[in-house]
């Protein structure tokens, strides 16, 4: 048994999709961030500090030879044949179209490399970029465009300093919608002030203007950032391990089984990560949602066909 009998995993889509396994590889193409360099704030979101999530950070700005590194891990560890390049660590969109161009154009070079997925903020995606990732999906590139929303619900937007509002995102996908660019939403469980009342209302707010795939996250805490902080002070509590599965549990429910979950949890070690520590653990965390859905008895969009139903009875 495994978490893709129960839900639509990224590994899974590409399996069914292309016959062999794809993996992504991460890549930091140096980027920064409006939210860090003046633009619209320094020091970025209350919760970041990019090394948590971008093993690459530090690294040569060669792409090819990060792909080269990365392939080399994600191979023998999973034998993956093909490769997705993902442009993760900060902003990804946010520089000139002539440089975005040549920084993809260098990852597509690699003739094991099928496509994009280009890790950015809602106020980074111009028209240009976008049609920018609109010509490499109709020369044939698988691309994803990965938009972190982290939240729908902009008094938590601006208690977190995210820098933008929730019309920015409606606006960033209706834009994306147009030029039929697949969109990845990234979605943050437990932010301070929110419940799991509030994760639901922010997945049905993004289900409802259309997403082919989400990334959820619970909300770690971190060194070297405003969150940490507050954990010191005793402002903020992180999420248990049990509230978390069973959140994350409920939202793949109530998604529809063509949504492609991309991630469905995220980790960082000790001495960066400072809480919760069960964040440490990738696989209890995937194995807790995967068997509190078989406690169940659900799948993906278990919840969604029941509401359904329930529609059609009730008229």
């Amino acid at each position: 048994m495994a978490l893709s009998d129960v839900a639509n995993t990224l590994g899974r889509h590409y399996l069914r999709r292309f016959g062999v396994r794809v993996h992504k590889l991460a890549i930091d193409a140096g980027f920064t961030c409006p939210n860090r360099d003046g633009t619209k704030g320094r020091g970025g979101c209350t919760f970041c500090n990019n090394a948590s999530f971008s093993p690459n950070e530090g690294a040569s700005p060669s792409v090819p030879s990060q792909i080269a590194s990365g392939r080399a891990v994600v191979r023998r560890r999973t034998g993956a044949e093909r490769y997705v390049a993902y442009f993760q660590a900060y902003t990804s969109t946010y520089g000139d179209v002539s440089s975005l161009r040549a920084l993809y154009d260098q990852a597509l070079a690699e003739p094991d490399v099928i496509g994009l997925s280009i890790g950015t903020r809602p106020d980074c995606v111009p028209d240009e970029v976008l049609d920018l990732l609109a010509e490499h999906r109709d020369a044939g590139r698988e691309v994803w465009l990965e938009l972190g929303l982290q939240s729908s619900f902009d008094e938590t937007l601006e208690r977190v300093r995210r820098g933008h509002d929730f019309a920015t995102y409606v606006s960033a996908v209706r834009r994306a919608r147009a030029r039929r660019l697949p969109i990845c939403t990234h979605l943050i469980i437990g932010l301070p002030g929110e419940s799991d009342a509030h994760a639901r209302v922010s997945l049905d707010r993004v289900l409802d203007l259309g997403v082919d795939g989400l990334k959820l996250h619970p909300l770690h805490v971190v060194s070297g950032t405003v969150l940490a902080a507050a954990l010191r002070r005793g402002h903020y509590e992180p999420w248990t391990f049990d509230q978390y599965v069973t959140t994350a549990a409920d939202l793949v429910a109530r998604t529809p089984e063509h949504v492609v979950f991309h991630r469905l949890t995220a980790t960082a070690k000790p001495p960066l990560l400072l809480g919760p520590d069960w964040c440490a653990s990738k696989w209890r965390v995937l194995n807790g949602i995967e068997a509190e859905l078989r406690r169940r008895g659900q799948v993906q969009g278990e919840a969604v066909a029941a509401e359904s139903v329930w529609r059609v009875r009730a008229s």
